[in-house]
């Protein structure tokens, strides 16, 4: 059965300009080639769904579950998550531009456990008051970042660029800083100190 934001998307030439979408239950579908922006998701279900070649530009997702979403050669620029289930997602899979002038991502209070970010330079991105357990920021471009509060229980950095990122209050990272670039990176007293397993010293009272 065609999806209503499908058939819709259908009747318009393929795209949205500043619509809200709420309360849509949209898991397991797929979307190809359509045009978002300046649109608003609101308690949407986007589980296990799939959208391909479609383009995402200054759009606002809040409290809506898309894990285990597949993006495979999609765009986003200036795209804003908030109280999101964003869980087991590899947006490697999406096409990014390295001439964007804004950060294209942001995400607050949302779960972004299980996803990859492997590769990707997404200088400036907010990763604000998130959990992010189990997340590939291995060999990436993170500069500027705002990582604040945000808990990275399990995550994996190796190779991984970090200059002037913000990871006040944020909690349970392991980076080493031998193998990562952290440069001007702000870090909370209390947290800083999981900074120094890599020397292999032994800290006492």
């Amino acid at each position: 059965m065609t999806s209503m934001m499908m058939a819709r998307a259908a009747s318009q030439e393929d795209g949205f300009l500043g619509e809200q979408f709420k309360g849509l239950s949209e898991n397991a579908q797929q979307w190809q080639g359509i045009v978002f922006e300046d649109c608003e998701f609101v308690d949407c279900q986007f589980s296990e769904s799939t959208f391909r070649r479609c383009q995402f530009i200054d759009c606002r997702f809040v409290r809506c579950n898309l894990s285990l979403l597949k993006v495979p050669l999609c765009q986003f620029n200036g795209v804003e998550f908030v109280e999101c289930k964003l869980v087991g997602i590899d947006w490697t899979y999406a096409t990014w531009s390295r001439l964007a002038f804004a950060a294209p991502l942001s995400f607050t209070l949302c779960i972004l456990n299980d996803s990859s970010f492997m590769g990707l330079s997404l200088d400036e991105v907010t990763m604000q008051a998130c959990k992010a357990h189990d997340v590939d920021f291995r060999e990436g471009s993170f500069n500027q970042a705002n990582f604040r509060d945000t808990d990275f229980s399990h995550s994996l950095f190796g190779r991984t660029q970090l200059l002037g990122a913000d990871f006040s209050q944020a909690s349970h990272y392991d980076i080493d800083i031998f193998n990562n670039k952290i440069k001007g990176a702000k870090f909370s007293y209390d947290q800083a100190i999981r900074l120094l397993h890599a020397l292999e010293i032994e800290l006492v009272d």
